[in-house]
């Protein structure tokens, strides 16, 4: 079974921010699996699929952010995940907008959420996909940035890495993560 997360925050004020696109994949995931994410259990909104004979559970914690460790926590005790089948995804202002980075394991870096589901977890040991949005220009206050939405000319971008993100989800569940890094860590 793989735990699938995206990272984001509640509400209509912020979907299509830059913060959000962790659950802009997961949506986009479910698009492709043809299966709703509507389920409200463990502070998450929750959907469950297969890929090939893989069980799979796709969520976006309701906690907002920085909470995001204690939707995360009660996902993997109640379904037993190992943190080897938890893909977390998440914007990162380190990156490009884009681009997207995955790695088996690691630091939060500047993200507040995965800072604080790895302290609510006490492992950093977990793969997650880091879809960037780029950096705020100098003075821009970060909060502000990561809180806004995409420019048109963005946009095309960030469709194009979300859809990167979705497959290598999918290619990690089908065959496993070293095959969806050497694909789409480019």
């Amino acid at each position: 079974m793989y735990l699938i997360v995206g990272l984001g925050n509640p509400g209509k004020q912020y979907e299509t921010t830059r913060h959000n696109v962790g659950f802009v994949a997961v949506d986009e995931i479910a698009k492709e699996l043809d299966i709703k994410i509507d389920k409200l259990k463990f502070k998450s909104l929750i959907g469950e699929a297969r890929i090939g004979s893989e069980k799979i559970i796709l969520a976006k914690p309701q906690t907002f952010m920085n909470l995001s460790g204690q939707a995360v926590v009660e996902l993997m005790n109640y379904y037993k995940v190992d943190p080897s089948k938890m893909i977390v995804i998440y914007d990162d202002i380190d990156l490009d907008t884009g681009r997207i980075r995955i790695r088996k394991s690691g630091s939060s870096g500047t993200h507040n959420g995965m800072r604080n589901i790895i302290y609510i977890l006490g492992n950093q040991d977990f793969p997650r996909i880091r879809i960037g949005v780029s950096r705020p220009k100098h003075g821009e206050d970060l909060a502000n940035f990561v809180l806004g939405r995409f420019d048109k000319t963005e946009a095309d971008n960030v469709v194009e890495s979300i859809k990167n993100a979705r497959k290598a989800v999918i290619e990690t569940v089908e065959t496993n993560l070293d095959k969806a890094m050497n694909m789409y860590n480019k």
